[in-house]
């Protein structure tokens, strides 16, 4: 029997993430989608302001001793992460759509 081939070098190592951390953050999103709709949160006005200050309340309440939060019962820092991670994914998505055009004009 010969070894198969997989060529993955360089690409990103999604078996290190954290899944049970994942599994948090899901259940957040899930949370979330239900009370404000599916990816509402690409909708908000002033999203980097207002994600970011919601970052910070959870991010204290779990400094505080709070780590659950007190609406949903999952993990502050899962509510932290899934703002953080809109702000990153409203970033890299921005960034994308800026490249993409200035590619268009060369």
């Amino acid at each position: 029997m010969s070894n198969g081939l997989k060529f993955d070098s360089g690409k990103p190592r999604y078996d290190l993430l954290p899944f049970s951390a994942m599994d948090e953050i899901a259940r957040v999103l899930t949370v979330g989608a239900e009370k404000y709709g599916v990816e509402n949160w690409r909708e908000v006005e002033e999203a980097h302001r207002r994600y970011f200050a919601a970052a910070m309340r959870h991010m204290s309440e779990y400094q505080q001793g709070r780590v659950m939060d007190a609406e949903t019962n999952l993990h502050a820092l899962a509510h932290a992460t899934c703002s953080l991670l809109f702000i990153l994914a409203i970033d890299v998505e921005a960034a994308s759509k800026a490249n993409a055009a200035l590619a268009a004009r060369i």
